[in-house]
């Protein structure tokens, strides 16, 4: 590993290899000073120093007073548009509530999905503009302008400014200091400025459907309207932070894309995978990379001593790289719970465009793997930014594709992405039925008896259990019957629970709450399939032996398991029309001859295998000596962490009622319904994110009661004193919690 004398995030060493530059800190000085920028500063580089700072407002301020400064103060070194003060982003608790309220409000889940065709609507006319000419530069004709056009437009900008302002934006952040296109960059957002206080004015005497209308109509908790300085400033934020950043972590993924052909693969496949992967997306190349704090009260970080008025520089990518938090946190991996990471910061100054920010990603991504699937990057041509201190992304990023059609009015929605595929939904317990030694076969319906959203073979049902642990089961039924689905769970004596769980509470009649269908092992279309089983991973491949023969194709069934008594649906495989079925117990054949059967296979035969990882293992490591790896297609099922699992649980849970201060309402929570839903029946435009009690984007003051806390972000000081709660998880002590809302 590199050593380096000087911590500089700003440095070339730290812009040439960013994830390199920190881990080295880490290694041997975790905590530290530099003597860089403004007299110095405290870096940190390990998650939960990370975290700490960003967490306690009171030690850890965002104000320029605090510091002295005449710049911004939440990045090192402070901003050079230090004459606007940075509504809420310069503020600490409680003065920035007022101000993350207007920001909570236009920018919530729900705020967002009603956004969802408007993002869809400009992606498809944006790539109409460039699709018929087969080579541009990426930044250029969309990763700057999709982000430009749906949040000037979403705000109220005409047309004729979209780029206008759009470009600027994304120059201040890529440009060198002191360069003539870093004074471009000034100028054009001067003009932002200028165009941002004619609109205010404009909409005080004229309203329209946008959000500086609505922010104009709201009032202050005192009933007092909100200033055009203070209106001016919250809707700054929101186009810079719109912009920029979600240039710059979409170029950063059509670049890993390109150098990743097996995972651009999958997510064509299987679009699903988006859903989940965008956080893994957003550990890697979370495009804002710092920020930082000024210390109040002399103190300790990871125990080095810190004085009062010293700076702190909190670096989001380094904490998203710990691999004390994150394993290998130099790999991509789709099928990581990154719902930890750092990149939307945490607590009261986490970004509240995070929602947008990936419903505009996904939107891009998906428009590239649909209409440009074959996109080539000239990786000798890419440019980056001068410096990666606050921001990381690509400059230019030239490529090349087969020209395609313009669609007009033809919009396809990235639907898989929309809170339809999230939302949850209750099924009751059809059939349950002993098919294998310990594998029990269970057919479900919707509890309301309505149709059953549709599926395609190798698509799983994420099943919440009675205890709170969250399990995926493939499908294993027929996919044109809505009404019912079918799974077969193994109980696994050695496993983390929820096998053994499943297997005691199966019984006709019974309800649960399951989440899907999604599909992130699709079947391809192929002249042949070579379709390998170990054990109860039987079940996607009978759901897809089921369609290949429906289809009038073949398929050979290379199936292993302990013995013939412990291998469920044998008979169903061996009955299907042009599936050929090989058993193999291992107590009577030993273990599969994997080798011979990839090798007995032409190439372009679409190989599936789902079983027990050692088996997935050895599959893939044969293919890549074989020269196969672009037809192999595997399925693993990480385990629902525990946490999750306490967290949902209804253990223990007893109901209270929640008052809401503000809005003047009063909600029962009774013991199987979560705060969280509770309070977003009364209040749609509250703020949440992870729903897991990681990030704290939720955190609501307490004014009477005693909260159950139930989070990790609370210190032990904060949970004693009560003052706040993170309603996504925590329940409460009192019968009754009344909320600042």
């Amino acid at each position: 590993m590199s050593t380096y004398e000087e911590f500089d995030h700003h440095s070339a060493e730290a812009r040439d290899d960013i994830v390199g530059y920190y881990a080295a800190f880490r290694e041997k000085c975790p905590v530290g000073r530099s003597t860089a920028h403004e007299n110095g500063y405290v870096y940190t580089t390990r998650y939960a120093d990370v975290f700490h700072v960003a967490r306690n407002d009171a030690e850890f301020s965002s104000t320029r007073a605090a510091g002295g400064l005449e710049g911004t103060a939440i990045v090192i070194p402070s901003g050079p548009f230090g004459g606007n003060m940075q509504y809420p982003l310069e503020m600490d608790p409680p003065d920035n509530v007022e101000y993350r309220r207007l920001l909570d409000l236009i920018l919530s889940p729900a705020a967002v999905d009603e956004l969802r065709p408007m993002i869809a609507r400009h992606a498809s006319r944006i790539v109409d503009q460039f699709i018929e000419s087969g080579s541009v530069d990426l930044v250029e004709v969309l990763t700057n302008p999709l982000p430009s056009a749906v949040t000037l437009d979403w705000i109220g900008f005409p047309e004729e400014d979209w780029m206008r302002i759009g470009r600027p934006i994304h120059d201040v952040f890529t440009s060198e200091p002191g360069s003539e296109r870093a004074q471009r960059a000034y100028e054009g957002m001067a003009y932002m400025e200028k165009r941002l206080a004619e609109l205010i004015t404009e909409r005080r005497a004229q309203p329209q459907d946008d959000v500086i209308s609505r922010l104009i109509e709201e009032r202050k908790a005192d009933g007092s309207a909100f200033t055009d300085e203070e209106l001016f400033s919250v809707i700054g934020i929101a186009i810079t932070g719109g912009v920029d950043t979600t240039t710059s972590l979409t170029g950063s993924v059509l670049v890993h894309l390109d150098e990743h052909p097996e995972m651009r693969q999958q997510l064509i496949d299987a679009p699903d995978l988006l859903v989940d992967g965008t956080d893994e997306f957003l550990r890697r190349y979370g495009s804002v990379t710092a920020m930082s704090r000024t210390t109040t009260t002399d103190t300790e970080i990871g125990g080095c001593p810190v004085k009062a008025g010293e700076r702190v520089l909190v670096p989001w990518f380094a904490a998203n790289h710990d691999p004390e938090v994150f394993s290998e946190p130099h790999e991509v991996r789709l099928d990581r719970d990154a719902s930890r990471h750092l990149t939307f910061g945490v607590g009261t100054h986490r970004c509240p465009g995070a929602h947008l920010a990936r419903a505009m990603f996904q939107e891009m991504i998906h428009q590239v793997l649909t209409r440009m699937p074959d996109y080539k990057v000239d990786r000798e041509h890419v440019v980056g930014y001068a410096s990666r201190g606050n921001h990381m992304g690509w400059d230019v990023i030239p490529a090349t594709f087969t020209p395609g059609p313009r669609v007009g009015e033809q919009v396809d929605q990235f639907t898989a992405a929309s809170r339809g595929s999230n939302e949850t939904y209750d099924v009751v317990l059809d059939a349950v039925d002993l098919v294998a030694e310990d594998v029990l076969a269970v057919t479900v319906r919707a509890a309301d008896g309505g149709v059953l959203p549709a599926w395609e073979p190798g698509a799983h049902l994420e099943v919440r259990l009675p205890s709170g642990r969250l399990r995926q089961y493939s499908l294993c039924g027929v996919p044109d019957d809505g009404a019912s689905y079918r799974i077969a769970v193994l109980r696994e004596r050695d496993g983390r629970g929820g096998s053994q769980e499943l297997h005691e509470v199966a019984v006709a009649g019974r309800e649960l709450t399951v989440r899907g269908p999604r599909n992130h092992f699709p079947l391809v279309a192929a002249d042949d399939y070579l379709l390998v089983a170990g054990g109860i991973g039987v079940t996607p491949v009978l759901a897809m032996a089921r369609s290949i023969s429906a289809q009038g194709k073949t398929a050979r069934v290379l199936y292993g398991g302990r013995s013939r008594a412990t291998m469920a649906f044998a008979d169903e495989l061996s009955a299907l029309p042009g599936i050929r079925v090989d058993l193999v117990p291992q107590d009577e054949h030993g273990f599969p001859d994997l080798q011979g059967a990839i090798e007995a296979t032409a190439p372009g035969t679409a190989i599936y295998c789902c079983g027990p990882g050692a088996m997935i293992a050895e599959v893939q490591r044969l293919c890549d000596e074989l020269g196969r790896r672009s037809d192999l297609h595997v399925e693993r099922f990480a385990a629902s962490d525990e946490m999750e699992a306490r967290l949902t649980s209804t253990e223990g849970n007893t109901p209270f009622q929640v008052e809401l201060a503000r809005t003047g309402v009063t909600v029962d929570v009774p013991v199987d319904k979560r705060l969280i839903e509770a309070v977003r029946e009364a209040v749609p435009g509250i703020a949440y994110d992870c729903e897991k009690g990681f990030c704290g984007s939720c955190e609501t003051r307490v004014l009477e009661g005693t909260p159950d806390h139930r989070d990790e972000v609370l210190s032990e000081t904060e949970r004693a004193t009560g003052r706040s709660i993170m309603i996504c998880v925590s329940r409460s002590c009192t019968p009754k919690l009344v909320l600042d809302l």
